[in-house]
């Protein structure tokens, strides 16, 4: 077909004003490569730079617990709400239905259950599976400071080395099963530095009350934060909110999900910490409000 010579010409750019061309918002992934980023972007809001995952990988070192029974019942009204979606391959195919349009960030290491040594991990996804099952994360336990360390290490590096020639970023989940291990901000400034050294797009740990900013600030890449044991409502958003405020850049939470009396209004509470910087007590209303079937005003 012959083109339109009476058509309007394009304008040619002016001298003197190139493009303009923000940096990546995502901590210390400025030189990654656009498939990377766009994983990135899509598991860490863009407008608020946060990222509400949920975990539900539970199941496959401890089995069924609360909660998460029947998981394609019990997670499906969540899902909307979240950003990213933090579970096993198995769940993911059985569980989570094909038009799940947020993020999920694979478990690829896994190992022995509570009944033993739980840092004895290895990797169990191949690549090409998590690419088949598209991907956005790979998650990986790192357990500093536990008699498995140096190969649970040498997971995560080889998961790095495995998952970046494809685009997909690594989650590196730290952990330890020794108690003799002090959990303060001394101990989770190692383990996330170690994370971050080895290649890790970013690491998810726990939050401590003295020095978390110190976690942070010299880790060179985001740091999420993993909810632990179930705990009062107020107390899960109070907690999300200080990590916020102190450098955090996103939550992981379980437990204090799926397992609150009413995980709905829960999770719809913690976005509005997470994404709308809701103080504590105002989010907590929210959650009685919803809990209760009312709609907030305002």
């Amino acid at each position: 077909m012959a083109g339109n010579l009476d058509a309007p010409e394009a304008q040619t750019p002016k001298a003197g004003h190139p493009e303009e061309h923000t940096g990546f918002y995502v901590k210390g992934a400025e030189s990654l490569d656009w498939g990377m980023k766009n994983r990135l972007a899509r598991i860490f809001n863009p407008k608020s730079r946060k990222a509400l995952m949920m975990a539900i990988d539970h199941g496959y070192f401890e089995g069924p617990i609360a909660g998460l029974e029947q998981v394609d019942l019990s997670v499906a009204p969540l899902l909307s709400h979240v950003d990213a979606l933090m579970l096993t391959r198995g769940m993911l195919r059985t569980s989570v239905p094909p038009w799940f349009r947020q993020s999920v960030v694979l478990r690829a290491s896994a190992g022995p259950s509570i009944l033993k040594e739980l840092s004895n991990e290895h990797l169990a996804v191949d690549i090409q599976e998590a690419i088949r099952l598209n991907a956005a994360a790979l998650a990986v336990g790192a357990f500093i400071g536990s008699e498995f360390e140096t190969q649970t290490v040498l997971n995560l590096t080889r998961m790095v080395d495995l998952a970046s020639p494809n685009g997909i970023p690594v989650l590196a989940v730290t952990a330890t099963t020794d108690e003799d291990t002090p959990h303060d901000a001394k101990y989770f400034r190692m383990a996330c530095r170690i994370c971050a050294e080895l290649g890790a797009q970013f690491v998810k740990t726990y939050y401590v009350a003295q020095g978390f900013e110190t976690v942070t600030s010299s880790c060179p890449i985001p740091v999420v934060i993993a909810g632990g044991g179930k705990v009062p409502e107020l107390e899960a958003l109070t907690m999300a909110h200080r990590a916020l405020g102190e450098g955090a850049a996103g939550v992981d939470m379980g437990r204090n999900i799926f397992q609150s009396e009413a995980p709905l209004a829960f999770v719809r509470a913690l976005r509005a910490v997470v994404h709308d910087g809701e103080p504590p007590a105002s989010a907590y209303k929210l959650y009685c409000s919803l809990k209760e079937g009312h709609t907030p005003q305002g």
